[in-house]
């Protein structure tokens, strides 16, 4: 008898064992979040507050269209600009590009937070930009914020290929967050790579002067080759500086790299996230973040009552669930649950591991009809893995058909479909989602950033995205056409989800680890 078959005949002996080692890996992501809401909440019944919009927000949107979109007022800050200023990127060589030729000629700033740095020659070459940027110009202000556990990983990494640079200016800052979960006989004992499945900095944004793009895509080679992601960059100087400010916030809870490599303390902060308290270090943390959003939605609310000629608004929503900061979930709860009848959505991620909350909010809330679209395992970045990862995209396909089997048990299947990205030679990366309003033949709503909308996403990792509402026609198409570059590449994939075989040790573990992935 097989090891697997051992498994499933005696899966009762075997299930208090699952039990203790789920406990087991529960101490590790162990929860601390103060009581209390992050931002005042919006109504659990999205649309019941947009027909009372006026009475639970003192800004609503002009038009009688964007009506129950309301309740966005109430959660995140709100930046009206003109959408004009906002230019979809749909390749990845063009956002490296991009990216350089922004970089080398920066006056002010420069801030990168990406999950890490990668280590060949495009990646030197944004370097080299930035590098001889900061000799020309002394006055330009570098910071760069990534994940200390993948950062540092292998001999040469991010870390030290970013060396010369901070050796050479004060003007240069790296920041390395390191999530408090990874500490005691874990972090000493855990290898790399296993390290990195507790928690990281997930957030993909890029700030040069007054430019930001918003990305889901890693600084590294086949993120500006041939993976597919999304890229929305937005010139405004009001949300440069919010997010510029943001990402500082966060570099006070981040290890700062100084001259000699050694990873310290910033300054306004006195607690390692490995050695303190986790309570105290997530409770600061999350504090010194809900007082900077809760002032500047206070902010922005008057600026958004003021403004008469803007036809495109910007929510940032952020996600830090190991810090008791859950956002960005009840934002896209409320937008899942809130969807009108006759609308339509299409929802992306590169990983499906939907929350369970999502599935349902879908299955059972959500009236539009919906397109979801996954990679398909030829196209996933784990495919071919070495060890378990191997199996992850087998789980993404068992996770995804058991879906499909629940939209059927509800008799929801005649509403959702899902696709799948496959592309010789390419990975897929792109999430995020494209709501369009009853009668609307283009996209009013989109979220794009970094979450992938699954358990890591929620629970786990430091995540970043905006929700843009517009009326400009010409950003409207350009949001279309991103979709629809995406589909071209995609087929339908309910019935190969329910033929695809999986196998027996990913069924078995599948359940277990599911928030590691």
């Amino acid at each position: 008898m097989s090891v697997i078959d051992f498994i499933f005949s005696w899966q009762i002996i075997l299930q208090p064992l699952f039990k203790m080692i789920r406990r087991l890996f529960s101490t590790l992501i162990t929860d601390y979040p103060p009581v209390g809401e992050f931002l005042p909440a919006a109504s659990t019944n999205p649309s019941q507050s947009a027909q009372n919009g006026s009475a639970n927000s003192a800004t609503t949107f002009r038009s009688p269209h964007l009506e129950s979109l309301n309740w966005l007022h109430t959660i995140s800050p709100c930046f009206p600009v003109s959408g004009d200023r906002i230019e979809v990127i749909y390749e990845p060589s063009a956002f490296y590009n991009t990216l350089v030729s922004k970089c080398a000629v920066a006056k002010r700033r420069i801030m990168l937070a990406s999950l890490y740095l990668g280590i060949g020659s495009k990646e030197s070459q944004l370097v080299n930009a930035i590098h001889d940027n900061m000799k020309q110009n002394l006055q330009l202000k570098v910071d760069v914020l990534l994940d200390f556990t993948r950062g540092t990983r292998g001999e040469k990494n991010s870390q030290t290929t970013l060396m010369p640079l901070l050796r050479e200016s004060d003007n240069f800052r790296l920041s390395l967050y390191h999530t408090p979960v990874l500490r005691g006989l874990t972090k000493k004992l855990a290898p790399p790579r296993w390290n990195e499945l507790l928690g990281i900095q997930h957030m993909k944004l890029y700030l040069v002067d007054d430019t930001v793009i918003i990305s889901g895509a890693n600084l590294s080679n086949d993120y500006f080759t041939n993976r597919q992601d999304r890229y929305v960059m937005i010139e405004d100087s009001k949300l440069a500086d919010f997010y510029a400010e943001f990402l500082n916030k966060v570099q006070e809870f981040s290890l700062n790299v100084n001259r000699n490599g050694e990873a310290c303390l910033h300054d306004s902060w006195n607690m390692l996230p490995y050695k303190s308290a986790q309570a105290d270090f997530a409770g600061e943390a999350r504090e010194r973040i809900r007082n900077y959003f809760k002032g500047v939605l206070e902010r922005q609310r008057s600026v958004c009552e003021e403004d008469k000629v803007s036809d495109t608004w910007i929510f940032p929503l952020i996600e830090m669930g190991q810090l008791g900061i859950h956002h960005d979930s009840l934002a896209t709860k409320n937008l899942l649950s809130g969807c009108l009848k006759d609308s339509k959505l299409k929802l992306a991620t590169g990983y499906f591991n939907l929350t369970e909350t999502y599935m349902d909010t879908l299955t059972k809330d959500c009236q539009a009809e919906c397109s979801i679209l996954m990679a398909h395992p030829n196209a996933n970045g784990f495919l071919g893995a070495k060890g378990p990862a191997g199996g992850i995209p087998a789980a993404y396909s068992l996770i995804a058909r058991k879906f499909y089997e629940k939209l059927k048990q509800s008799g929801q299947d005649h509403r959702v479909s899902l696709f799948e990205y496959e592309r010789p030679g390419w990975t897929y990366h792109a999430k995020g989602l494209w709501y369009y309003l009853p009668g609307s033949t283009l996209p009013n709503v989109t979220l794009i950033g970094s979450s992938n909308f699954g358990e890591r996403s929620v629970n786990r990792d430091l995540e970043a995205q905006i929700c843009v509402v517009t009326t400009n026609g010409g950003l409207q198409r350009k949001l279309q056409s991103e979709f629809e570059n995406i589909l071209q590449h995609s087929t339908t994939a309910e019935a190969e989800l329910t033929a695809r075989p999986v196998p027996r040790w990913v069924r078995a573990v599948v359940g277990l680890f599911r928030n590691f992935f």
